[in-house]
């Protein structure tokens, strides 16, 4: 049976990933001089104007929203409408508990040096690879037949399609893990050659971008958002310690493949689910703490690094 899969990238200055770094460096700003804060910030943007939301519960002071934004963003207006966390929620986390209700999955495949699946790998690659020349708002997507690439889509912003098509057929002739097998479909620019990207033609939000921050479409996600939630928030820290443990299993067991499977409440320190799935086998998850206050130890995050992950990826 022939088998297809196809994954997609978008470039740091793609509008979604514009508001998903802006959310994140507020946050990396607050833990920066109180790593206990409290933090959940959503932005959307477009055509000048920038609006922060959302809420923060911390003792860091003189955060420069605006400047922030304009570093990200360049010149645009700042609407910016903040509030404190609610008693009532807060409540719940002060005791250690999650700070929302929600089902995180971890992944990991033995496809690759990154343990991803091989279709999103390539299409982060290439897009990587597309950005260090154009440093603009961009897309690519990799289409892998029977595990060979079968099609690429490539849409830069200030590229022309003799110039794309040229540094993607050079990407595809020194990626290793790119084999192509006879002629490939190109679709360069397939709308044409394009000058207007960023919030200048589109908007944007933070967490809209929720495949590309996890797996690709080949592997389910639980549906939260990372981008702009300090670790209190197991959409995050959940999503960060399920792949922990897919890839320490991975790697245990010499496996191929590795689902995790996490699920919370709010306020509750322990999750209702800890599934794993070894090649097809499941499991009951044992020997980590999984709570929030232990994933936030295990893995260190506290530490102010996340705007860093909005652009090149979580995992």
């Amino acid at each position: 049976m022939t088998i297809f899969r196809t994954a997609e990238a978008v470039s740091p200055k793609h509008p979604d990933k514009i508001c998903d770094q802006i959310s994140d460096a507020i946050l990396d700003a607050h833990l920066r001089q109180d790593p206990d804060a409290r933090v959940a910030i959503d932005v959307a943007g477009g055509h000048g104007v920038v609006f922060v939301t959302g809420e923060v519960t911390s003792k860091a002071k003189d955060i420069d929203v605006a400047g922030i934004v304009a570093r990200l963003a360049g010149k645009v207006e700042v609407i910016e409408h903040i509030a404190a966390q609610s008693t009532e929620i807060a409540q719940g986390v002060d005791t250690g508990g999650a700070g929302d209700q929600g089902i995180m999955v971890g992944y990991a495949t033995n496809e690759t040096p990154e343990l991803l699946p091989l279709e999103f790998v390539l299409a982060r690659r290439l897009n990587k690879k597309l950005y260090e020349r154009w440093p603009y708002d961009g897309k690519t997507q990799v289409t892998i037949k029977d595990g060979k690439v079968f099609s690429v889509v490539a849409s830069f912003q200030h590229a022309t399609q003799p110039e794309l098509a040229a540094a993607v057929g050079k990407w595809l002739d020194a990626e290793e893990l790119a084999i192509v097998e006879g002629p490939i479909e190109l679709h360069i620019n397939p709308a044409g050659d394009w000058e207007v990207g960023g919030f200048d033609a589109d908007a944007g939000l933070t967490g809209r971008k929720l495949v590309v921050d996890n797996y690709g479409p080949r592997i389910p996600i639980g549906g939260g958002a990372f981008s702009g939630k300090d670790p209190s928030k197991v959409d995050r820290s959940g999503a960060y310690m399920a792949r922990y443990i897919a890839v320490e299993y991975l790697k245990s067991r010499n496996a191929q493949e590795v689902y995790v499977y996490l699920a919370y409440a709010i306020g509750h320190d322990q999750p209702l689910e800890a599934t794993v799935i070894i090649d097809g086998v499941r499991e009951e998850i044992k020997g980590y703490d999984l709570s929030p206050r232990g994933i936030i130890t295990a893995l260190d995050l506290k530490q102010p690094k996340y705007e860093a992950l909005a652009r090149d990826g979580h995992f």
